[in-house]
């Protein structure tokens, strides 16, 4: 699914033939164990945080949860503006309503989103917003190639 996003790559160590050093707890709360790095969390990396009852080898086979993970802490998003490619219905018709407004509308869009404070959010709103911003900041990358 990931595989023409230059934003993401995913790894996978052996460590009985790679061990690794540094504060990595390989094994901490299960295997497999699950983490991720990006510009927050540097070389350190960060550690996967489950979001349902279930072991984390069956939360993360479920599609839809290793997308959210992926696109939450990858800074990324499967759903193309261009072609619709990796969008879902709802984001389809977000892309609808947002396309025909003028690049001024979508801008100050953004703005709004992008002051909201995620903290206080539910998790599944907190998503929906990063989508949105996503799909606003691709329409404002192409309103401003068609000025």
């Amino acid at each position: 699914m990931f595989a023409g996003n230059d934003k993401v790559s995913f790894g996978d160590i052996n460590l009985s033939e790679e061990p690794i050093r540094g504060n990595h707890s390989p094994g901490a709360g299960g295997w497999p164990t699950i983490k991720f790095f990006n510009k927050e969390t540097g070389i350190e990396g960060g550690t996967y945080a489950k979001v349902t009852d279930e072991a984390m080898c069956a939360e993360l086979g479920k599609i839809d949860h290793m997308v959210a993970y992926v696109e939450g802490y990858g800074d990324t998003m499967l759903c193309s503006v261009a072609d619709g490619a990796g969008c879902d219905e709802k984001e389809r018709a977000y892309i609808e309503k947002m396309k025909v407004q003028s690049a001024e509308d979508i801008t100050n869009q953004l703005t709004r989103l992008i002051s909201m404070d995620g903290d206080s959010m539910k998790p599944d709103l907190k998503l929906w917003v990063k989508k949105r911003k996503s799909i606003l900041a691709q329409l404002d990358g192409i309103k401003k190639d068609e000025l």
